[in-house]
């Protein structure tokens, strides 16, 4: 295990007599510390970590999963390494802090179960090199500590017949930042938003100001909070002080971020009367506040919230035989060069008429594809149409008009990807020119430059979708071979009524002119932000103002223009 060529060890260099020491302590004496975990976290061997005594798993931990050892921060980020790791198929490198020692952790798979992780000691870390005040994770955020204290709560509280309440706080936003950042940024956040969380209270003198509460944290973006009381008064002060504390901007280096909270409370007896069922009403609860906006309050379980869930698990049934039926397609709206008016491209969305529930909107069923793991199979099917349609697009609008198309972002990431537009090409259906590919920002940043450059060497336009909405990386666009830049629909339609939104869109529209690619916006329904964007130097546009008669598109796409 330790001559692994992905694992950099070093040997005491200062002279000591050999021979009198087994090949144990020999390992023993190795200054990196070396774990060969498996995919899901057990520990299967390690070795050495003379230099980081406070790593060193404990002598029972073989065969356990890591979070008998260290702190959960630590564990989740480990464990994302080993995902990254495997699915990547290359050595994940990051550092990380604990009780005021900074590490590095190195991780390289060693096929498709297995990683072997190298933790070596970089040095304390200075006081104002810290992105917060370093402390050990506290203990009531222990995900099994606080797991059985919940269920020691619970037994109590139901023998003598006291209330109690759950609520789940989903802090939204932190997987994106782990995916396009690093799980280390993640973890740095939600590290310095637990720490100025107000205390729990749970001395039994202080009920006179409140219920007693405590905190537990689940995972990286998932927090707990048991609340003594049934009366929503007292339960929606203690979880709205929690996420008013969240919603705090938080600063790391020059990068200020900030976190959505969305909470969700089940109440024992009322709700659930068994841990497990208690967690999962609280979760449901706290999926429907994250569906409503963080901006509608906590949400409380309910049995329409359980009939919601049923009916979600009959449309996941429906959405799985619509896409094997071809029932989903795409609607066609056409983008307009805005001072002309002239037709330039065919935009594709995606639309599902259901036979009994009329028309679904992507975003209730796209959820449920992804949840699924339904998303990159729907993507690819309606991209499989895209040969069809643009037969009888080409025929009514002209040959140099494109037909633009956005794939699902777990279909970009899959290694289909490129094998699916190259097979699109090659068959003849659509001519590499006359094919746009749009791509969200967010998703685009996370791509392998290399895979942009395999899709600029088939012909095909790149387009990068949903600019202004959730994290980008401007270096990343620099360099990429894009060729426009779309605005998000919510900032187009806003920018007349929002001066914060009509900012965003001159910054976009101003960074694709920087980057030499053509500025694009969505949500152009009527003249007067028709006008302002074309002031602003936008080149195309689509929305309501354009009525698309010319497109008359046939039945056989079921494609009304919006």
């Amino acid at each position: 295990m330790l001559n692994s060529t992905h694992a950099a060890v070093e040997f005491d260099a200062s002279p000591r007599p050999v021979a009198r020491y087994g090949t144990d302590e020999l390992i023993e004496a190795l200054p990196d510390l070396v774990l060969l975990l498996g995919r899901d976290g057990i520990l299967l061997a390690h070795g050495g970590g003379r230099a980081t005594p406070a790593l060193k798993p404990r002598p029972n931990a073989l065969g356990k999963a890591l979070d008998v050892t260290w702190p959960a921060r630590i564990v989740t980020l480990i464990k994302q390494l080993t995902r990254k790791a495997i699915a990547q198929r290359e050595t994940m490198v990051t550092r990380f802090s604990s009780c005021g020692v900074e590490y590095t952790a190195q991780v390289s798979p060693q096929g498709p179960e297995r990683v072997l992780c190298v933790l070596r000691l970089v040095g304390a870390v200075a006081a104002n090199d810290l992105p917060e005040p370093d402390a050990c994770s506290p203990p009531q955020l222990d995900r099994r500590g606080f797991l059985q204290r919940f269920k020691e709560s619970l037994s109590w509280a139901t023998l003598r017949e006291t209330p109690l309440a759950l609520a789940i706080i989903h802090v939204d936003g932190l997987a994106d930042i782990a995916q396009v950042l690093a799980s280390e940024v993640c973890e740095q956040l939600m590290s310095a938003a637990i720490r100025r969380l107000p205390p729990p209270r749970e001395d039994p003198a202080s009920t006179a100001n409140g219920p007693r509460w405590y905190l537990g944290q689940l995972n990286e973006g998932l927090l707990a909070v048991v609340i003594e009381s049934a009366d929503r008064d007292p339960i929606e002060s203690c979880v709205g002080s929690i996420c008013t504390s969240l919603r705090e901007p938080v600063r790391i280096g020059d990068a200020q971020f900030h976190l959505t909270p969305c909470a969700g409370v089940a109440i024992l007896g009322q709700d659930a009367s068994t841990p497990q069922l208690l967690l999962e009403q609280a979760r449901t609860a706290a999926l429907e506040a994250r569906r409503a906006g963080a901006a509608q309050g906590i949400r409380y379980f309910t049995d329409t919230m359980k009939l919601r869930a049923l009916a979600r698990i009959d449309l996941t049934r429906e959405l799985r035989n619509a896409i094997v039926n071809g029932d989903i397609r795409l609607r066609y709206v056409g983008r307009h060069e805005l001072q002309s008016g002239r037709l330039v491209a065919c935009v594709g969305y995606l639309r599902w008429t259901h036979p009994l529930r009329g028309e679904i909107r992507p975003a209730e069923f796209l959820r449920i594809a992804a949840a699924t793991g339904l998303a990159t199979t729907l993507s690819r099917a309606v991209f499989a149409q895209l040969r069809s349609d643009f037969a009888v697009l080409a025929e009514r609008c002209g040959p140099e008009v494109c037909i633009s198309f956005g794939a699902l972002r777990h279909h970009v990431l899959d290694e289909v990807f490129l094998s699916d537009v190259s097979r699109l090409l090659s068959d003849g259906g659509v001519p590499a020119h006359r094919l746009e590919l749009r791509i969200a920002e967010k998703v685009f940043v996370t791509r392998d430059p290399a895979h942009a450059e395999a899709l600029k060497r088939l012909g095909v336009r790149l387009v990068i979708d949903e600019v202004g909405r959730g994290i980008g990386s401007l270096d990343a666009l620099a360099r990429a071979p894009i060729s426009g830049l779309q605005l998000d629909r919510a900032w187009v339609t806003a920018l007349r009524t929002d001066s914060v939104a009509g900012r965003v869109c001159r910054a976009g529209i101003g960074m694709a002119s920087a980057l030499g690619v053509v500025p694009i916006a969505t949500g152009v329904d009527d003249a007067e932000t028709r006008d302002a964007l074309v002031n602003w130097g936008c080149v195309y546009g689509s929305g309501e103002l354009y009525h698309d008669d010319q497109l008359n598109m046939t039945p056989t796409f079921d494609a009304a223009v919006m």
